[in-house]
């Protein structure tokens, strides 16, 4: 028979989750609410950050990649995942927060005519802007689905290659979202993720100066808790191949700091970092009728 101590544990259980539920769907919504303004831009100088600061201290530059198409580049990125992605003819790709297709267009240089890419994004604005662009080129081979990446609209065991740009530290959910990238990876299929990530603690005023225009930040966790959920959901060979610093303009942190919380952020050996990691689902992972397909 059941005690009231564990009915109320259970309970208490149930509230917690509730809560991280509702709070992970009011972020989502902000997301949405966010993304689909910047899809209704024809510039590319908003940023991750989401600022009208003309300040794209994150994004890196396209323009010289195969594939590059200018209309569909938003500057939301933080990273160049397809340059660290290994890429080959013929395979099936998703790209993560696809937005206007930038990176799926670059994939699509890369896997050719027999290849495949699909982008998932949860915003309709981003996904018709995205679909438009292909249409305009006529690309057959480059398609866009609504979903959330938490829950893919993608069968298990499917896919070679896995992007992303700047997407993940948006949401909370990141173990939920790196086990859905395991599930629809096939074995020996591998990811190439750009994110942002923390190097100690940040002042909670600073989180909100960098919020300015790279939103990228709120979400965003200490790097060793980010490399932890992704090794707990079973992938190898997980390498950081490149990083970099992502510097807030003096000039930015003066105009919403005061004089003492400026120095200290100065004093302060904590960083905001964008990272390109990849890592491999092993290729004895699973197989069709193990649950995770």
């Amino acid at each position: 028979m059941r005690t009231y101590s564990q009915f109320a544990l259970k309970r208490i259980e149930f509230l917690i989750n509730l809560l991280l539920y509702m709070e992970n769907k009011e972020i989502k919504e902000m997301v949405k609410q966010k993304y689909s303004v910047l899809a209704l831009q024809n510039d590319n100088q908003s940023s991750c950050c989401g600022s009208d600061n003309v300040y794209n201290i994150m994004n890196e530059d396209y323009s010289q990649l195969d594939g590059y198409e200018a209309d569909a580049d938003l500057g939301l990125g933080c990273g160049l995942p397809t340059a660290f992605a290994g890429l080959k003819k013929g395979d099936f790709v998703v790209d993560l927060g696809s937005g206007a297709g930038n990176d799926c267009f670059v994939a699509r240089a890369e896997v050719g005519e027999t290849g495949k890419v699909i982008g998932i994004d949860f915003t309709d604005a981003m996904i018709e802007k995205a679909k438009n662009n292909a249409q305009k080129r006529g690309f057959t081979n480059v398609t866009f689905r609504k979903g959330d990446i938490e829950d893919m609209p993608i069968g298990g065991n499917s896919v070679d290659v896995v992007i992303s740009n700047c997407v993940l530290n948006l949401l909370p959910s990141k173990d939920k979202i790196f086990h859905e990238i395991f599930r629809v990876l096939k074995p020996g299929g591998h990811f190439c993720i750009s994110d942002v990530v923390l190097e100690g603690e940040l002042p909670e005023s600073i989180k909100q100066v960098a919020e300015l225009y790279a939103g990228c930040i709120a979400g965003a966790i200490p790097k060793e808790h980010y490399m932890v959920k992704i090794f707990s959901a079973g992938f190898l060979q997980v390498k950081i191949q490149k990083e970099k610093p992502i510097v807030v303009p003096d000039d930015i942190l003066k105009e919403h700091l005061d004089e003492k919380s400026f120095h200290e952020y100065k004093e302060n050996n904590s960083k905001i970092l964008s990272i390109t990691v990849t890592g491999v689902k092993p290729e004895s992972a699973c197989n069709c009728g193990s649950g995770c397909c």
